[in-house]
Protein backbone atom coordinates (compact mmCIF):
# COMPACT_ATOMS: atom_id res chain seq x y z
CA UNK A 1 0.00 0.00 0.00
CA UNK A 2 1.16 3.69 -0.93
CA UNK A 3 -0.02 6.31 1.04
CA UNK A 4 0.67 9.96 -0.66
CA UNK A 5 1.44 13.24 1.50
CA UNK A 6 0.52 16.76 0.23
CA UNK A 7 0.96 19.52 2.13
CA UNK A 8 -2.15 22.05 2.82
CA UNK A 9 -2.49 25.89 2.82
CA UNK A 10 -2.35 25.25 6.99
CA UNK A 11 1.11 24.22 7.78
CA UNK A 12 -0.09 22.20 11.21
CA UNK A 13 -2.44 20.19 8.59
CA UNK A 14 -1.33 17.49 6.17
CA UNK A 15 -3.45 15.53 3.80
CA UNK A 16 -2.84 11.69 3.42
CA UNK A 17 -3.88 10.07 0.36
CA UNK A 18 -4.18 6.35 0.79
CA UNK A 19 -5.20 5.60 -2.96
CA UNK A 20 -8.54 4.12 -1.96
CA UNK A 21 -12.26 5.66 -1.00
CA UNK A 22 -12.04 6.57 3.13
CA UNK A 23 -15.67 8.12 3.25
CA UNK A 24 -18.34 7.07 0.90
CA UNK A 25 -19.60 10.75 0.70
CA UNK A 26 -19.53 14.48 2.72
CA UNK A 27 -16.99 14.39 5.44
CA UNK A 28 -16.07 13.61 8.79
CA UNK A 29 -14.39 15.78 11.43
CA UNK A 30 -12.70 14.67 14.77
CA UNK A 31 -11.25 17.56 16.72
CA UNK A 32 -10.73 15.52 19.80
CA UNK A 33 -9.57 12.56 21.22
CA UNK A 34 -13.20 11.75 22.98
CA UNK A 35 -14.43 12.40 19.19
CA UNK A 36 -12.74 10.08 17.65
CA UNK A 37 -14.07 7.11 19.49
CA UNK A 38 -16.36 6.10 16.91
CA UNK A 39 -13.81 5.21 14.45
CA UNK A 40 -10.97 3.11 14.64
CA UNK A 41 -8.92 4.71 12.33
CA UNK A 42 -9.16 8.26 13.82
CA UNK A 43 -8.76 6.53 17.45
CA UNK A 44 -5.40 5.08 15.69
CA UNK A 45 -4.13 8.56 14.46
CA UNK A 46 -4.92 10.22 17.65
CA UNK A 47 -2.79 7.63 19.74
CA UNK A 48 -0.02 9.47 17.92
CA UNK A 49 1.69 12.20 20.47
CA UNK A 50 1.23 15.61 18.82
CA UNK A 51 -2.18 14.67 16.69
CA UNK A 52 -4.69 17.28 17.71
CA UNK A 53 -7.08 16.91 14.39
CA UNK A 54 -8.50 14.31 12.34
CA UNK A 55 -10.53 15.07 9.26
CA UNK A 56 -12.26 12.43 6.10
CA UNK A 57 -12.44 13.22 3.13
CA UNK A 58 -14.00 11.25 -0.32
CA UNK A 59 -10.65 9.61 -0.97
CA UNK A 60 -8.01 11.27 2.04
CA UNK A 61 -7.42 11.90 5.88
CA UNK A 62 -6.25 15.21 7.21
CA UNK A 63 -4.46 15.44 10.30
CA UNK A 64 -3.85 17.80 12.24
CA UNK A 65 -0.38 18.69 14.77
CA UNK A 66 0.33 21.05 17.60
CA UNK A 67 3.42 22.50 17.76
CA UNK A 68 5.48 19.10 17.02
CA UNK A 69 7.49 18.52 14.17
CA UNK A 70 6.56 16.58 10.73
CA UNK A 71 9.35 14.73 10.66
CA UNK A 72 8.53 12.97 13.99
CA UNK A 73 4.92 12.91 13.51
CA UNK A 74 4.63 11.62 9.70
CA UNK A 75 6.09 7.93 9.84
CA UNK A 76 3.71 7.03 13.00
CA UNK A 77 0.57 8.37 11.00
CA UNK A 78 1.82 6.82 7.97
CA UNK A 79 2.05 3.65 9.72
CA UNK A 80 -1.16 4.25 11.54
CA UNK A 81 -3.15 4.58 8.25
CA UNK A 82 -1.33 1.51 7.01
CA UNK A 83 -2.38 -0.54 9.81
CA UNK A 84 -5.93 0.72 9.83
CA UNK A 85 -6.86 0.12 6.36
CA UNK A 86 -4.05 -3.91 6.24
CA UNK A 87 -6.36 -4.56 9.27
CA UNK A 88 -9.51 -4.96 7.36
CA UNK A 89 -11.24 -2.98 10.26
CA UNK A 90 -14.58 -0.79 9.39
CA UNK A 91 -13.74 2.96 9.21
CA UNK A 92 -16.67 4.02 11.95
CA UNK A 93 -17.69 1.43 15.03
CA UNK A 94 -20.66 0.77 14.25
CA UNK A 95 -19.98 -0.46 11.05
CA UNK A 96 -21.65 2.59 8.66
CA UNK A 97 -20.17 4.66 6.92
CA UNK A 98 -22.52 7.93 8.31
CA UNK A 99 -21.18 11.95 7.09
CA UNK A 100 -21.26 15.16 9.39
CA UNK A 101 -23.52 16.55 7.15
CA UNK A 102 -27.00 15.10 8.37
CA UNK A 103 -25.78 16.90 11.64
CA UNK A 104 -24.84 19.78 10.20
CA UNK A 105 -27.68 20.77 8.15
CA UNK A 106 -29.92 20.06 11.34
CA UNK A 107 -27.91 23.01 12.56
CA UNK A 108 -28.41 25.40 9.81
CA UNK A 109 -30.67 28.78 10.77
CA UNK A 110 -32.26 31.43 8.46
CA UNK A 111 -35.48 32.62 8.36
CA UNK A 112 -38.37 30.96 5.70
CA UNK A 113 -38.42 33.54 3.47
CA UNK A 114 -34.41 33.43 2.57
CA UNK A 115 -35.10 30.21 1.50
CA UNK A 116 -34.62 31.01 -2.19
CA UNK A 117 -31.84 32.93 -1.25
CA UNK A 118 -30.29 29.99 0.85
CA UNK A 119 -30.41 27.80 -1.49
CA UNK A 120 -28.32 29.91 -4.42
CA UNK A 121 -26.32 30.12 -1.73
CA UNK A 122 -25.79 26.74 -0.61
CA UNK A 123 -25.53 25.81 -4.62
CA UNK A 124 -22.77 27.96 -5.36
CA UNK A 125 -20.83 26.32 -1.91
CA UNK A 126 -21.47 23.02 -3.34
CA UNK A 127 -20.51 23.90 -7.04
CA UNK A 128 -17.57 26.48 -6.96
CA UNK A 129 -16.16 26.54 -2.87
CA UNK A 130 -16.08 22.78 -1.26
CA UNK A 131 -14.14 21.37 -4.89
CA UNK A 132 -11.21 23.67 -4.36
CA UNK A 133 -11.45 23.49 -0.70
CA UNK A 134 -11.59 19.46 -0.86
CA UNK A 135 -8.08 19.79 -2.93
CA UNK A 136 -6.42 21.41 -0.18
CA UNK A 137 -7.35 18.58 2.60
CA UNK A 138 -10.61 20.47 4.20
CA UNK A 139 -13.96 21.85 3.57
CA UNK A 140 -16.44 24.31 4.23
CA UNK A 141 -20.19 24.09 5.01
CA UNK A 142 -22.96 26.20 5.12
CA UNK A 143 -24.28 26.89 8.44
CA UNK A 144 -26.73 29.83 8.13
CA UNK A 145 -27.98 33.64 7.03
CA UNK A 146 -29.51 36.26 8.76
CA UNK A 147 -29.04 40.42 8.00
CA UNK A 148 -26.78 39.47 5.09
CA UNK A 149 -24.51 37.88 6.72
CA UNK A 150 -23.41 33.98 5.55
CA UNK A 151 -22.34 31.66 8.77
CA UNK A 152 -19.64 29.18 7.13
CA UNK A 153 -18.44 26.19 9.49
CA UNK A 154 -14.67 25.75 8.36
CA UNK A 155 -13.23 21.90 8.87
CA UNK A 156 -10.06 20.18 8.75
CA UNK A 157 -7.24 21.83 7.46
CA UNK A 158 -8.88 25.27 6.55
CA UNK A 159 -9.85 24.98 10.80
CA UNK A 160 -7.04 27.54 11.98
CA UNK A 161 -5.31 27.62 8.45
CA UNK A 162 -3.45 31.11 8.57
CA UNK A 163 -5.02 31.97 5.40
CA UNK A 164 -8.76 30.87 6.24
CA UNK A 165 -9.93 34.76 7.21
CA UNK A 166 -8.49 35.74 3.16
CA UNK A 167 -10.02 32.88 1.83
CA UNK A 168 -13.63 33.76 3.51
CA UNK A 169 -13.14 37.54 2.97
CA UNK A 170 -11.93 38.09 -0.09
CA UNK A 171 -12.88 34.48 -2.36
CA UNK A 172 -16.09 33.14 -0.89
CA UNK A 173 -16.93 36.68 -0.03
CA UNK A 174 -16.75 38.01 -3.32
CA UNK A 175 -17.90 35.17 -4.94
CA UNK A 176 -21.54 35.22 -3.16
CA UNK A 177 -21.88 38.73 -2.81
CA UNK A 178 -21.28 38.65 -7.00
CA UNK A 179 -23.88 35.74 -7.74
CA UNK A 180 -26.13 36.76 -4.49
CA UNK A 181 -26.94 40.65 -3.99
CA UNK A 182 -28.45 39.89 -0.80
CA UNK A 183 -25.00 38.83 0.38
CA UNK A 184 -22.80 41.55 2.61
CA UNK A 185 -20.91 39.74 4.38
CA UNK A 186 -19.12 35.90 5.09
CA UNK A 187 -18.36 34.82 8.86
CA UNK A 188 -16.62 32.04 9.79
CA UNK A 189 -18.91 29.90 12.84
Amino acid sequence: MFIQTEATPNPATLKFIPGRTVLDAGTMEFSSRDAASRSPLAERLFSVPGVTGVFYGSDFVTVTKDDSDWQHLKPAILGAIMEHYMSGAPLLSDGSAASDEAADEADEFFNEADAETVDMIKDLIETRVRPAVANDGGDITFRGFKDGIVYLNMKGSCAGCPSSTATLQHGIQNLLRHFVPEVVEVRPM
